[in-house]
């Protein structure tokens, strides 16, 4: 389905933008057939040149190859608008309608402005994320919690595009923070072990006083999903797989509990349990959820999960888009959510998939989040 609709959308663009150009037929046909190539690329990658997850090219390549596909998708959205408005226009008077679903100027112009802003969003996309800095006040959090450090990383995507470099840098920064304790809520890779071994290396050197703890994402099940649960343990990475664990300072203490991810399911492996992962956990015991997806908050919440960390929709990638993103993640996408009594925390993702290096008013995070106790702070976006 997925190279139907973007094959949908290159024909879209070459009968509306590509086929009015006043250049030769010859050219026309040449652009047209890059524009078609853009958007079914993966179908090569996938063929070629590895999977459809972890295309093994140059991130150079990776990067021209997804500028082209984004360039081209902004274009069909935005022939799309210009389209829908010369038919309402139409309808009120005719010149003025005919005008906007006619003329070049307009259509050259969406041309000029999708390529401009597909390169200013693959740089955005492979740019080491700022930080992000919240508050989220929990009610049944100690005192003496208020004020513990949490670093939240998720989407990080080792790849060809996002290699040991930029991961070096993610790293750096969050250890920098000082952070009381690191969570990454899945997808940190694209790819086979030892494809990957060499990018996912430098999150051995992930630092935090109480622990680094992750859960897988959908990602990570693509590709010997048992063989990458060994390497992230032996990367000092404390893996959550329908499980929890006591986090506790000084002599206060709360629950980080991890689920799996839905897409198990596809390969025989376990699903997604919130009532094993809190099993015997007592009812007035502070609970921090990692989730990679936030789709299944309320569930979450009825099992007794006071906050949930997820990543997955990558904050939808370009603003207007991230509508769709929303729509198929039951109306989560970025930021905080109350969802029930409990809080639901979607970062935009610290990196992204190769396969759409966008990024367009929603800019990739390390997220640090300070928890604090009822009366002591106030939740921010």
């Amino acid at each position: 389905m997925f190279h139907v609709i973007t094959g949908l959308m290159a024909l879209y663009v070459i009968w509306r933008l590509v086929w009015r150009l006043r250049w030769p037929a010859s050219v026309k046909w040449a652009l047209g057939i890059v524009v078609l190539f853009s958007c079914e690329y993966h179908l090569v990658t996938r063929t070629y040149f590895g999977s459809m997850a972890s295309p093994e090219l140059p991130a150079a390549v990776l990067m021209v190859l997804g500028g082209a596909f984004g360039a081209v998708v902004l274009a069909a959205c935005l022939l799309l608008i210009l389209d829908l408005v010369g038919a309402i226009a139409y309808l009120f008077s005719k010149p003025a309608g005919r005008a906007l679903l006619t003329r070049l100027a307009p259509r050259a112009s969406i041309g000029i402005a999708a390529l401009l802003l597909s390169a200013v969003g693959v740089w955005q996309a492979v740019r080491v994320p700022d930080v992000r800095s919240i508050e989220i006040e929990l009610a049944q959090l100690p005192a003496e919690l208020d004020g513990f450090r949490l670093v939240q990383l998720t989407d990080l995507h080792a790849s060809r595009l996002l290699q040991r470099p930029w991961m070096e840098a993610v790293v750096g920064k969050t250890n920098a923070l000082a952070p009381d304790l690191t969570v990454i809520t899945g997808d940190l890779l694209d790819g086979t072990v030892a494809a990957r071994r060499n990018d996912v290396e430098p999150l051995r050197a992930l630092r935090a006083k109480l622990g680094v703890y992750a859960i897988p994402g959908n990602h990570e099940y693509y590709a010997q999903y048992q063989q990458w649960l060994a390497h992230l343990n032996s990367l000092g990475l404390r893996l959550l797989l329908n499980e929890h664990v006591t986090i506790t300072r000084g002599n206060a203490s709360f629950v980080l509990a991890g689920i799996t991810d839905s897409v198990a399911a596809r390969f025989g492996q376990p699903l997604p349990d919130v009532n094993q992962a809190l099993a015997g956990v007592a009812p007035e015991t502070t609970v921090v959820l990692l989730s990679h997806r936030p789709p299944g908050a309320e569930d979450n919440a009825r099992a007794g999960a006071d906050l949930q960390l997820s990543g997955h929709t990558h904050g939808g990638q370009v603003l207007g888009l991230h509508w769709l993103t929303q729509l198929a993640n039951d109306g989560y996408v970025s930021g905080l959510y109350q969802v029930d009594g409990m809080q639901l925390y979607v970062s935009n993702g610290t990196g992204l998939w190769n396969g759409f290096p966008l990024r367009l008013g929603k800019p990739s995070e390390i997220t640090l989040i300070t928890l604090r106790a009822a009366g002591k702070g106030s939740a921010n976006r």
